[in-house]
């Protein structure tokens, strides 16, 4: 794949954006992509579990993967892209039936008719906030390396093998990927795979605690590093009244590397927090009733983070940020 990119001109060339300073070849998510996508149609055709959610992802990762790739060859309008993302996400909150029923501790959310809204924005979203965060070498293959490996784990061990190896099986690729994105990057996951890893993680997330104990507030916990700067992120942008589609490097992970640390050490600190996010993962699926207050709990200090690291915190002015 590296070589067909640079046989296509594929390349990301750094600019006044960009934390990185080589032109490097962008697409190697298609990989990953292609494999997620047979696995998907196999276990649709041959009739696994669960069928709903293979559909939703069948469909949408299609989808999600052709933008994604033809941005990367040539760069599509931010209309287009957000438009088909958006179909994208209505399919698949469409089949897994909306928001499901949360437990809240001290209550149950039963959102309804409502949830098909919901479910559509917290897809869309997320789709876009993993892409925003794939922004240093080894961030995102890293992070879903993590949460493919830990949430096929807990689904396994919660009586779903199909689903679980998968996951384990897309960890695994996001591993080997991982050898050619680690600093200093060969390659480039580009939209192609971090759109689709976004897709992906949030209609599971919102789909697994029907049948399993993985639910909503354990996905939660496993993306925490990314819900909580992407969407912190974004919010104080459109609170500065910054384009919300600009390319910028405004995110805590990118004040970290403009503070001085390499990308390496910042993805490495990031697995690290990972790794205790995970713990409190396999807390709340063994004690669901706990869910909602780990998750915020951790948030509480991914914000503190957030807050110390973002230059958002520490400049004005769209220039700067």
């Amino acid at each position: 794949m590296r070589r067909f990119t640079i046989h296509r001109d594929m390349f990301d060339v750094p600019n006044a954006r960009s934390s990185h300073d080589t032109p490097t070849p962008r697409g190697g998510g298609a990989v990953f992509s292609i494999l997620l996508l047979l696995a998907a149609a196999g276990l649709t055709a041959a009739g696994a579990p669960h069928r709903d959610l293979w559909i939703a992802l069948l469909g949408g990762e299609m989808l999600v993967a052709a933008v994604g790739w033809m941005d990367d060859y040539r760069q599509l309008p931010s209309f287009t892209r957000l438009t088909l993302y958006a179909l994208a996400a209505g399919w698949a909150a469409g089949w897994i039936g909306g928001l499901p029923t949360v437990d809240m501790g001290f209550a149950t959310l039963r959102p309804g008719v409502a949830g098909y809204v919901v479910s559509w924005a917290i897809i869309l979203a997320f789709t876009n906030i993993y892409n925003f965060m794939d922004g240093i070498d080894g961030l995102a293959a890293g992070e879903g390396a993590t949460v493919s490996f830990a949430a096929g784990a807990l689904l396994i061990g919660s009586g779903e093998p199909v689903l679980g190896w998968v996951f384990v099986g897309l960890g695994a690729a996001l591993l080997g990927f991982l050898r050619w994105n680690w600093e200093p990057a060969r390659i480039f996951m580009g939209d192609v795979g971090s759109n689709l890893l976004g897709f992906v993680f949030a209609t599971a997330a919102l789909t697994t605690g029907r049948f399993s104990d993985v639910s909503v507030w354990v996905w939660a916990l496993l993306l925490g590093v990314f819900v909580v700067d992407g969407f912190a992120t974004f919010g104080r942008r459109l609170i500065r009244r910054l384009p919300p589609q600009q390319a910028h490097r405004s995110h805590a992970y990118q004040g970290a590397v403009q503070r001085g640390h390499s990308h390496a050490q910042v993805a490495a600190v990031a697995t690290g927090i990972n790794a205790l996010l995970v713990a409190l993962a396999v807390v709340a699926w063994l004690h669901t009733d706990l869910g909602i207050g780990l998750v915020a709990l951790a948030y509480a200090v991914l914000l503190a983070l957030h807050y110390r690291y973002s230059p958002l915190a520490q400049r004005k002015g769209e220039q700067q940020a």
